[in-house]
Parts: structure tokens; C-alpha cells; sequence
């Protein structure tokens, strides 16, 4: 009969096997966790001080008879009603609406056939390009300086390329609507380039393979642009439509220096925008109350513009996918 066998003894000069540690899996899970937030909480903290708490800090003051140099005294919603009874804000947020419809819909016209000319196979295509951030690097005084020049009554570039048509001169800036297409045209010239490089980059992101097979198909190149290139831009179009009308109600520096840095938008206001008018109740006469509730006023003007704006631009665009996908 066998006997079993029995481990032999350890030996007293062997060292004690030392015992595993334990695991810190739950300390790096909550750090993995935490980390995110961490990575964007500075973002955040600038935001609330310098995006949230002026805007409602700005909602604060507009209940307020608040001037400068004085105590403040609660008004409640007397400043709105001032601003809702007042002619001057109704010609100023009209002034706005007209500006940016003038500006920014010949501007992404023009910067989408710009892009389109780019993105083929041009020579010099880079000087091309650099070339179409120039006007967006200027600064605005200087732009606006410039064109106050080309728009001058007697002498200006405008009034002599006219006048070689046969046309009589126009005073551009005490016309209602030249004083408009004036300060449009400054907006289209500095803000073309930006837009059309934009648009270059969306068109770059469209697989080439799409092109070859329109044209195998026998696809022209306005049907290929049509029913290929402006679906592949709906986000990027978007983008730029909903940038380009919160730039348009927030118009403010080139009017301004328009009208030789007065923010009463020419002699009739015909070319007073909010910006202006906001400046004028809160610089000029020391209102700020009224100042903070023309503010609070255009953002929601904004917010406005850009859901009307976002929801034509979907529409159009689902209604030229559906026609690609017809044909």
C-alpha cells in the first residue's frame, strides 16, 4: 500500500514569496472617465465668462434704466416697449434684413463658382488661392476707406466707369438704396475668398470616382456640378449660410465708417443697422438699458434668420438631391 507523498518542506533560507499587489483597475477606470471632462473644461469655463454671463448679465441691464456715470433703476420691460413703438428700430432691423440679403447671397454665389473654377486643374491654382484670402486679411477700415473713395460723388472710380457708359453720376452715399449696395459690395469683396475656399475644401472631400461615372454616363459639367457637387456641399453650404447671416445682423464697422464714423446711418438713416442703432443709444446718448434690449432683440432677430435660412437651404437641397436621383 503506498503512502502519499507530501510536499517537502520549505527551506528556512528561501525568501517569502511576496504577495501580489492588488490591482488599481478601478482608479484608472474613474480617471479614463474623468479625463474627457477634464480636457474640456476650460473650454467651457470661457465660454460662461465671456459668452454666458454677458448675455445674461446684458438680459439683467435691459431691465434697467442703467446710464452712464448714474445709478441704475429698475424699468422693468419699459425699454422694450420704447424699442417696439420706436420708427427708428423698425428702419434699422429693415436696413439690416436688406444689407444682408444684398451681401450675402451674391457673396456665396459668387464664392461657389469661384471654388468650382478652383478645383479644377488651373495653373497657379495657389496663387489662386492666397490670392482669395487677401480681401478677408485686410482690416475693415482700411477696406471701407478704400471703397469710400470708389464710391465718392465727384472723382470716385464708380461715378468715371459710369459715366464711359453714358450713365449721370449717382450719390451713392445719401441714396437710400446706393448707400446699401455701397456697403454690400465692401462686404462681397472681403468675405467672397473666405466663403470660396470653404467651398474648396467641401468639393475636395467628394470622391472623385462619382465624376468619372457622370461622365462615362455622359453627364455635362452643369449636370455633373448640379446633381454631384451641390449635394455634396449641403453641410458645408449650410454652414456658410448660417455664418454669413449671423455676420450680416451683426453689421456694424463698415456702415459705420461708411458714413465718416457717425452711427446715425447717413443723413435720412438709410443705412442704419441694429449694430448702429445699439451703438448710438448706449455710446452716443448713454442709454445702455435701451442698448442691452436692442442686443437681446437682434440675437433673437439671429436665431430667427438662421432657422428661416437653414430651413430654405434644406429644402432646396433635398429638392435637388431628389431631382439626381430622378435623372
Amino acid at each position: 500500500m503506498t503512502t502519499p507523498t507530501t510536499a517537502p518542506a520549505r527551506s528556512r533560507t528561501q525568501a517569502p514569496v511576496p504577495e501580489p499587489k492588488p490591482r488599481r483597475r478601478g482608479r484608472r477606470q474613474r480617471e479614463g472617465r474623468v479625463a474627457p471632462y477634464a480636457y474640456l473644461a476650460p473650454f467651457f469655463l470661457v465660454f460662461a465668462a465671456f459668452g454666458l454671463f454677458p448675455l445674461i448679465y446684458t438680459a439683467w441691464i435691459s431691465l434697467y434704466d442703467a446710464r452712464l456715470g448714474s445709478d441704475m433703476s429698475w424699468v422693468g420691460f419699459e425699454n422694450f416697449r420704447w424699442l417696439f413703438t420706436n420708427p427708428e428700430f423698425y428702419n434699422a432691423a429693415w436696413k439690416t434684413v436688406t444689407i444682408g440679403a444684398l451681401s450675402t447671397i451674391p457673396q456665396l454665389l459668387l464664392a461657389l463658382g469661384l471654388a468650382h473654377l478652383l478645383n479644377y486643374g488651373m495653373r497657379v491654382r495657389m496663387f489662386f488661392r492666397i490670392s482669395m484670402i487677401l480681401p478677408y486679411a485686410t482690416s475693415v477700415a482700411a477696406a471701407t476707406l478704400i471703397f469710400g473713395q470708389i464710391f465718392a460723388t465727384d472723382g470716385g472710380f464708380a461715378n468715371w466707369a459710369m459715366s464711359l457708359a453714358g450713365i449721370e453720376a449717382i450719390d451713392w452715399r445719401n441714396g437710400d438704396w446706393t448707400a446699401q449696395i455701397a456697403i454690400s459690395v465692401i462686404v462681397i469683396w472681403r468675405w467672397t475668398g473666405y466663403n470660396a475656399l470653404i467651398y474648396l475644401a467641401g468639393m475636395q472631400t467628394i470622391s472623385y470616382d462619382l465624376y468619372e461615372s457622370a461622365a462615362l454616363d455622359g453627364a455635362s459639367k452643369w449636370q455633373q456640378f448640379r446633381y454631384i457637387t451641390l449635394p455634396g456641399l449641403r453641410p458645408t453650404i449650410l454652414f456658410t449660410i448660417v455664418v454669413s447671416t449671423i455676420g450680416a445682423t451683426q453689421l456694424f464697422g463698415e456702415p459705420l465708417l461708411f458714413g465718416g464714423g457717425l452711427p446715425n446711418g447717413g443723413s435720412t438713416n438709410q443705412y442704419q443697422t441694429l449694430g448702429l442703432l445699439m451703438y448710438q443709444q448706449g455710446w452716443q446718448f448713454g442709454a445702455l438699458g435701451r442698448a442691452a434690449a436692442i442686443a437681446w432683440v437682434s440675437f433673437l432677430l439671429i436665431v430667427v434668420l438662421v432657422l428661416l435660412n437653414t430651413a430654405i437651404a434644406r429644402w432646396r437641397m433635398r429638392g435637388t438631391s431628389l431631382l439626381g436621383e430622378e435623372g
